[in-house]
């Protein structure tokens, strides 16, 4: 129970601190108030993006994966506003979903609001209809109950990947997709959750970008292919001239798009979700539509 109430304690100060940073943003005209909390934050960039993947197998030559991330309902994202990324997302027919973590908002709120948010969460995710779709934990999730939000999810169905692989099939060939553990509150262990010797490419999910580089420096990091994070949520007010104003730890190094380290991709989805304010300008809510194309070899 400790080491809870220390992770609560910590997660509340990080929250604050993001909150604070945003506040400068709302010293600017009431005109870039009202349109970064009103209509900016529901303004959804669908970003495409073609990845070069080493001995991709001819079955997944143009493989399409839709990922996005930290939908933080209630606080703020509304119902009618997840509603709206479902039907996007649906009605781009991918072959494989990805949610990067932080379904709910760990704050100063009561536990049983973020419960409560986790499972309205989890039915209405269930109307997603790609057959194929799997989540990680985010490091609210973990301070909210890693246990709960699981369970919801995969009643629901979306299981959630905990240190853990699955083989993604077609056509009788196969890829491998790994999630990990919430770097901040949990315990991502890559020993055990990449494949020892695969025999195929290997993509990973981690929710906090940085962790990228423990990945890359891990002795099993070198088979792992592509990374998909999200946590930054590209650090929501982006004024010109000036650095993002909101960036969480483990999420400063990696902001968002994506990152060659070595031979390992990173790409770092914005969110649909917003913490500290409700509040986004000059970096809209993505769904990431990743297609897969075998790197040509020399």
């Amino acid at each position: 129970m400790h080491g809870v109430a220390q992770e609560t304690r910590q997660g509340s100060a990080v929250l604050l601190s993001r909150r604070n940073l945003l506040l400068g943003s709302l010293a600017l005209p009431p005109a870039f108030v009202l349109y970064a909390t009103g209509i900016s934050r529901h303004e959804i960039d669908i970003t495409q993006r073609t990845f070069l993947i080493r001995n991709l197998p001819a079955a997944f030559d143009g493989f399409r994966i839709v990922q996005f991330s930290d939908i933080h309902l209630e606080e703020y994202t509304e119902e009618f506003f997840l509603r709206r990324v479902i039907h996007e997302v649906n009605a781009l027919k991918p072959d494989l979903l990805l949610v990067t973590g932080d379904f709910v908002t760990r704050s100063a709120r009561p536990l049983a609001t973020s419960l409560e948010a986790a499972s309205r969460c989890a039915a209405l995710l269930s109307t997603l209809t790609c057959p194929q779709r799997f989540g990680v934990l985010g490091n609210h999730d973990a301070a909210v109950g890693s246990r709960v939000i699981r369970a919801h999810m995969a009643d629901y169905g979306l299981p959630l990947l905990v240190n853990e692989s699955v083989r993604i099939e077609r056509d009788k060939q196969h890829i491998f997709l790994t999630g990990l553990d919430d770097f901040d509150f949990g315990m991502p262990n890559l020993s055990t959750a990449l494949p020892q010797q695969p025999d195929a490419p290997v993509l990973l999910m981690v929710h906090e970008p940085d962790y990228a580089d423990k990945i890359t420096t891990h002795p099993l990091g070198r088979f792992v292919d592509l990374i998909f994070s999200g946590h930054t949520h590209g650090g929501q007010v982006r004024l010109p001239f000036l650095p993002p104003l909101g960036l969480p730890p483990n999420g400063r190094h990696y902001v968002e798009g994506h990152y060659l380290i070595g031979a390992t991709q990173l790409y770092v989805n914005r969110g649909i979700g917003t913490v500290g304010l409700p509040i986004r300008f000059n970096c809209p809510p993505e769904i990431t539509v990743a297609t897969l194309r075998p790197a040509k070899t020399a």
